[in-house]
């Protein structure tokens, strides 16, 4: 980016970085009002897509009790004292699973998959490790506090944003649909 003055050089109010437009705010790459397949269905599928990453999370989970279990059983009591490394160790499991998959190719865990969703950035962008596991935390803390009513949020906004997505500047739409209608992701303004 060069500097070109003052930045009150007229013309578009989002020519330029955020600073130099006199404090504009460039608009969302997904407008539900021009592109409302993208965000048809939206808040269903991540009901199941939620379930079906519940499934992948626990499976390994389970598998740690049952070898922590089999293992003090063999060592004579012994390895049962593993048992208070599998709570932190299921939180850091389910982080950067959430991490990696939406930071991954797809932007999307594999219940997201499953569901033909993907995460985006409210600029076009795809997810990244940080952000999926932020996503994540936001999601669990928001349903700690709000329960499954933290849904009823997305049922009043045209991009069927939850809570986190909206604290985060994100959104999910149908992966399929995106493809052939959304423009290419803007670089960082």
């Amino acid at each position: 980016m060069s500097y070109s003055g003052s930045g009150n050089t007229g013309g578009s109010p989002y020519a330029g970085g955020a600073w130099r437009n006199n404090g504009g705010v460039p608009p969302h790459a997904f407008d539900s009002d021009l592109q409302p397949e993208l965000f048809r269905g939206v808040l269903t599928r991540r009901v199941f897509a939620f379930l079906i990453d519940l499934v992948v999370l626990s499976v390994p989970v389970i598998l740690g009790y049952i070898f922590i279990f089999l293992f003090g059983i063999i060592t004579l009591t012994l390895g049962w004292m593993l048992f208070w490394l599998a709570w932190p160790a299921t939180i850091v499991w389910a982080i950067v699973y959430y991490g990696a998959s939406i930071g991954g190719p797809h932007s999307a865990t594999m219940g997201m998959r499953a569901m033909d969703l993907e995460l985006r950035t409210w600029y076009g962008a795809p997810g990244y490790f940080v952000l999926g596991a932020c996503h994540a935390v936001l999601y669990w803390i928001s349903i700690s506090f709000l329960t499954p009513l933290v849904l009823l949020v997305g049922l009043f906004n045209g991009r069927r944003r939850l809570l986190h997505d909206m604290i985060l500047g994100t959104v999910i739409v149908n992966s399929s649909v995106r493809t052939q209608v959304a423009p290419a992701p803007r670089s960082s303004y």
